[in-house]
């Protein structure tokens, strides 16, 4: 999902095996609990794909690393539903956070191999997992979102709205459903609009934290309830920004990902 065979660094270099997506670690160490390895099999898994993910990850890597994806819009574009301010802050800061841990970790855990550290190597999973779900799920929603009137807002169309129904009711049941899902969420993550790669249907997951989502789901639209998407503009008010961000959700994007 996230390194591109174009982009990819040669596989002497890495940690793990790019076609195999295994860490070359002892049986006894934490990594086989699939806390990274998963992960990075799920990127391995995503790029094979010729799914918008995998389309995604050539732009949000560089010569093997972690890169920020420049936004389609500009930061004050989105107003008044989500201001410019949350928005530069979002993207430059805590989008480039991510991307830098994710490449500390995984700097960290060539050199941890080098070394034959499996204690130090299996250090670096969970960074992996919390820095590398943070930039796939950041440039996936980055991607979600567009200017009112501009491709974001009013309400999906043709197949999509099709299936909507067909798996929500309708689409003001799939808003409500995903505001529910998102008012429960305890602490910080996301609730994920996702599609059964097996059934094609559609379904409402949520994910603690920066957890990916991997899989037999195919992520279709994410929308952010960490404190840092919302409380500059709403406070304590989380509701008031569920409700918003509908006003800029890309469908166009969702509908691609969907047709895929």
């Amino acid at each position: 999902m996230l390194i591109s065979a174009r982009a990819r660094q040669s596989e002497a270099k890495l940690p793990f095996s790019p076609k195999t997506s295994a860490f070359p670690l002892t049986s006894s160490s934490s990594l086989s609990n699939k806390s990274a390895s998963v992960f990075i099999a799920a990127i391995d898994q995503k790029q094979q794909s010729h799914h918008p993910l995998a389309a995604m990850a050539t732009t949000s890597f560089t010569r093997g690393k972690a890169t920020l994806p420049d936004l389609p819009y500009d930061y004050g574009a989105l107003e008044p539903y989500i201001s410019g301010q949350i928005m530069e802050l979002h993207h430059s800061k805590h989008h480039q956070t991510y991307v830098n841990g994710f490449n500390a970790a995984v700097e960290a855990l060539a050199e941890a191999e080098a070394k034959g550290d499996s204690k130090a190597a299996a250090s670096q999973a969970p960074l992996l997992n919390f820095h590398g779900g943070g930039h796939v799920n950041h440039s996936l929603f980055w991607e979600n979102l567009a200017p009112n009137g501009k491709g974001g807002g009013g309400e999906p169309e043709g197949k999509l709205l099709t299936a909507i129904n067909q798996d929500f009711g309708s689409f003001e049941n799939l808003k409500k459903q995903t505001n529910a899902a998102l008012a429960g969420i305890q602490g910080s993550g996301w609730a994920w609009i996702v599609k059964d790669k097996a059934s094609g249907n559609l379904t409402l997951v949520t994910r603690a934290n920066q957890e990916p989502v991997t899989g037999n789901f195919e992520p279709l639209l994410g929308i952010d309830a960490w404190e840092h998407a919302y409380y500059l503009q709403y406070q304590n008010r989380k509701a008031e920004y569920f409700s918003a961000i509908w006003d800029v959700i890309n469908w166009g994007t969702v509908a691609k990902r969907f047709g895929q």
